[in-house]
């Protein structure tokens, strides 16, 4: 149920009441007038607009309700136009009972029509009585306005308001429940106009909040428009409480008559246009069961054939295509066509029914085409369609075999030519001709695994045939090519078996072949091998970079040489004997045709590094006897400068020596006063710078021999670092024993020590002297002064070597002993003392020597 029907259907229950409750509302009129002056203000404008609305078509109208009814002239004019009827002749007189009487025939004429006038009387109307002219205006607005209004078995006031609720129900903020305060804001009234005509009200731009505003938009559009005056006032309404119920009806009635006349008419129209309509719509379906009708014999007698067609495809993707076609009929061709018979069986049942309706006679079809017709050849197509679908299946199964096996055999014949792909051209080619023994091999092995697999493909070959055979008892539509492909594999197969076994035998021949060879590579390998390191090591002996240095080395090497020499026949029949292996396998491989890689794979050696190392060793043997020749002459040289260096250094050496021992002796052994042995040292002091003559010419002899480079000397001893060495401590002997006897006449000088005092002291020094150098160790001095009644400690002596070796040399000279010697005599004992005592040491020598050794 719709929001509208639920408004009318609620208000049909709210406003419908029984004719006598409305009538008791009637008799309660004058009561309620009285309680609201506001009410006769209303009704008196709406009911003398009402009449003037009326009035005007007679050409006059009312100025004052109560004055202008008063003769009854005007009003039983109002009452012919509003009922389109004649009222006894009115009387033309002005005096009081005329106008009674005038006002009588319009009650009368009243009263007529069924209406009950109560307390209404003429003489009241004559006299002006408002209440009683406002209430007899409304009885004939109720009885010729409102009275006839009718809507679903209702009358009067709840028809008019059943009216009202129905035709604003759909409208917003609109709800009509009474003729008071539901009209108040001005909207009901906008929405009855808007209702039945939208193009005189915009309800969409109206505001609940603007009631005058919607009020006076409702008075202007219905009295421009619509011809119906302005009866009520806007504020009126809107400031009382509770606007007159009769005012408001009556200026409602006026919108249900304006409106009201257009709908009976358009109902009328709308009568006779469905009448039309029926027929039209009786004549269009006959029109269209006829077309249909026909439309549908028509596919049907063009899709038997189409399905009664029997002649096979040969393919499965056309007979697929057939089943595809067959679908798309069943999908989506057949099923409008069910649906059009359907329809069409419908439509003949709904038009007779329609015909039998309208007391029509029943429709009948042209001939063929009645509803059994159509019946009867729908039958025969779904028959033939079952059997078009039967024998669809039949032979798309039949082709599903044959293309199963087709497919199968495309594939195995794929996999297998596939496989053979490439096979023939390595089955023939001839790389074993240039490969080694091992790579045969490694091809030996490779052709024996192809040998498995190509019998394991034998299989195959087999199933292709049988394929091939059953598609053609099976009449396969491409069997030719089928055919044909079969042929192609099976003569290639014989093909690859011949040229398996061609290449078997190319390989066992050729592997034989280069056993041979690879005997005779190993041969050469084992015969190359040391033959080389032979020659390796010849020409590392012959560029052999030697260094001699006398003439027994020199005469070794080219003892060791000329032996060598001896060897290289022998030497040159191993060349000759290895390198007859190699022409020996480069006859086979000439004879037979084989392609030989050029490498030995059991040495990296070739014959040509032998013939070429061969040949270097002949050119180095030259070479060498060259330079042993020339390093004999040299090595004869250095002899000679060896032998000249020596003579002269086996004088100077000795000399050096003897007179080394001489000055030892002089210092020691000497005997007189120091000038005596002063005189005597300068005198070997002149003697050795006279030698030195002798030492510059062997200098020269030894610059000769480090320029030839010889650093060794068999035929003396010395060498010229010693005669060097000792020459300088010759020169620095003499000249320190020049020195300590100049210090010892010095100390002598200056200490007043006699000459028997000195002699004393050189003699205990060299008692203790052990090493006879003129130094004496530290622990020899220490037992020369405990042998002079010293008591040492070890600080002490420590002091004592401070004194006496200042520079901590580790040795105490004879310089430095007289020096300590003479300050300690000064201090403590006389000179006669010292000498006592070093009479004492000197006669018992012995005895001191043992002590001090024991300390």
């Amino acid at each position: 149920m719709t929001a509208v029907e639920t408004q009318i259907t609620y208000s049909n229950s709210y406003t419908i009441h029984h004719e006598e409750a409305y009538m008791t509302q009637e008799e309660d009129w004058d009561r309620d007038l009285l309680l609201d002056p506001a009410w006769e203000k209303q009704q008196r404008k709406t009911f003398t607009a009402w009449c003037n609305s009326h009035l005007r078509k007679a050409g006059t109208q009312i100025e004052n309700i109560e004055e202008d009814f008063r003769n009854g002239l005007k009003l039983m004019l109002l009452l012919e136009v509003i009922s389109g009827e004649r009222l006894p002749k009115p009387d033309k007189g002005k005096m009081r009972f005329h106008k009674i009487a005038n006002v009588n025939k319009a009650l009368d004429f009243i009263c007529s029509k069924g209406v009950k006038l109560v307390s209404i009387g003429a003489e009241e109307i004559v006299d002006g009585n408002v209440k009683m002219t406002l209430g007899m205006i409304w009885t004939i607005i109720l009885r010729f306005a409102i009275q006839d209004i009718s809507v679903e078995e209702t009358s009067a006031k709840e028809g008019l308001l059943l009216w009202c609720q129905r035709k604003t129900a759909p409208y917003r903020n609109v709800n009509v429940q009474n003729f008071h305060i539901s009209w108040k804001d001005g909207l009901a009234l906008c929405a009855l106009i808007h209702r039945h005509r939208p193009d005189l009200i915009d309800y969409s731009k109206l505001r609940k909040d603007d009631p005058i505003g919607n009020l006076n938009t409702a008075f202007e559009v219905a009295e421009k428009f619509l011809d119906i005056p302005k009866m009520l006032d806007a504020e009126d309404i809107v400031n009382t409480p509770k606007p007159d119920e009769k005012a408001i009806m009556t200026y409602v009635s006026c919108f249900y008559h304006a409106f009201a006349g257009a709908e009976q008419a358009e109902t009328a129209a709308n009568r006779i246009c469905k009448v039309l309509a029926v027929n039209q719509e009786n004549e269009k379906l006959m029109e269209e069961y006829e077309k249909l009708a026909s439309e549908l014999l028509e596919w049907i007698r063009r899709t038997i054939p189409w399905l009664e067609n029997r002649v096979a495809e040969q393919t499965m993707r056309a007979m697929q295509q057939k089943l595809e076609d067959f679908r798309d009929y069943r999908r989506i061709h057949k099923p409008p066509r069910v649906q059009e018979k359907c329809q069409l069986e419908i439509n003949f049942n709904t038009l007779q029914t329609k015909l039998r309706l309208s007391n029509r006679p029943a429709f009948m079809p042209s001939e063929g085409k009645m509803v059994s017709d159509i019946a009867n050849a729908w039958k025969g197509l779904e028959q033939v369609e079952k059997g078009y679908e039967e024998w669809l299946l039949t032979e798309i199964r039949r082709l599903e075999r044959l293309d199963h096996l087709a497919e199968k055999f495309k594939q195995k014949c794929g996999m297998h030519e596939a496989w053979t792909g490439g096979k023939e051209d390595l089955l023939s080619q001839k790389d074993y001709e240039s490969a080694s023994l091992m790579e045969i091999r490694a091809l030996m092995r490779k052709h024996e695994a192809f040998e498995s697999d190509l019998a394991a493909h034998q299989d195959r070959v087999e199933q292709i045939a049988a394929i091939a055979q059953e598609l053609n008892e099976l009449d396969y539509h491409d069997a030719a090519s089928v055919n044909a492909r079969c042929q192609g594999i099976c003569d290639q197969w014989d093909n690859l078996g011949t040229l398996t076994q061609k290449r078997r035998d190319a390989l066992e021949r050729v592997e034989k072949l280069w056993e041979t060879i690879d005997q005779l590579y190993l041969e050469f390998a084992k015969r190359a091998a040391p033959f080389n390191n032979w020659m390796d090591g010849a020409m590392e002996d012959l560029q052999d970079m030697f260094i001699v240095h006398s003439i027994e080395e020199i005469q070794s090497l080219i003892t060791a040489h000329d032996q060598f020499k001896a060897t290289l026949p022998e030497a040159d029949k191993e060349r000759m004997a290895t390198m007859g292996i190699h022409n020996e396998i480069l006859k086979i491989a000439q004879t037979y045709g084989i392609k030989l890689s050029g490498i030995n794979p059991y040495t990296n050696l070739s014959p040509q590094d032998i013939s070429t190392k061969w040949d270097t060793v002949k050119h180095f043997v030259p070479l060498r006897d060259q330079m042993l020749q020339e390093e004999v002459a040299r090595q004869q040289a250095n002899e000679r400068l060896r032998r000249q260096f020596a003579a002269q250094a086996n004088i100077i050496g000795p000399w050096i020596q003897t007179k080394m021992e001489e000055i030892s002796h002089v210092s020691v052994d000497i005997a007189g006063s120091l000038e005596e042995q002063m005189n005597s040292l300068k005198q070997y002091e002149q003697n050795i710078i006279n030698y030195k003559s002798n030492i510059d010419k062997l200098e020269g002899d030894h610059q000769l021999s480090q320029e030839s480079l010889i650093f060794d000397n068999k035929h003396t001893n010395y060498t010229m670092e010693h005669i060097r060495v000792g020459w300088e401590q010759l020169l620095t002997t003499i000249a320190r024993t020049i020195n300590e006897v100049e210090n010892q006449i010095l100390t002598r000088d200056a200490k007043g020590i006699s000459q028997e005092q000195l002699n004393e002291f050189r003699a205990s020094f060299n008692h203790f002297d052990r090493k006879r150098n003129g130094m004496m160790d530290p622990d020899d001095f220490r037992a020369c002064l405990i042998s002079m009644g010293y008591d040492l400690g070890e600080v002490e002596f420590a002091r004592i070597m401070t004194l006496v070796d200042p520079n901590n040399t580790g040795v105490v000279t004879f310089q430095a002993f007289i020096d300590f010697m003479t300050r300690e005599t000064a201090e403590t004992d006389t000179a006669e003392q010292v000498m006592a005592s070093f009479k004492i040491l000197a006669s018992d020598k012995v005895s001191r020597h043992t002590h001090t050794a024991s300390i």
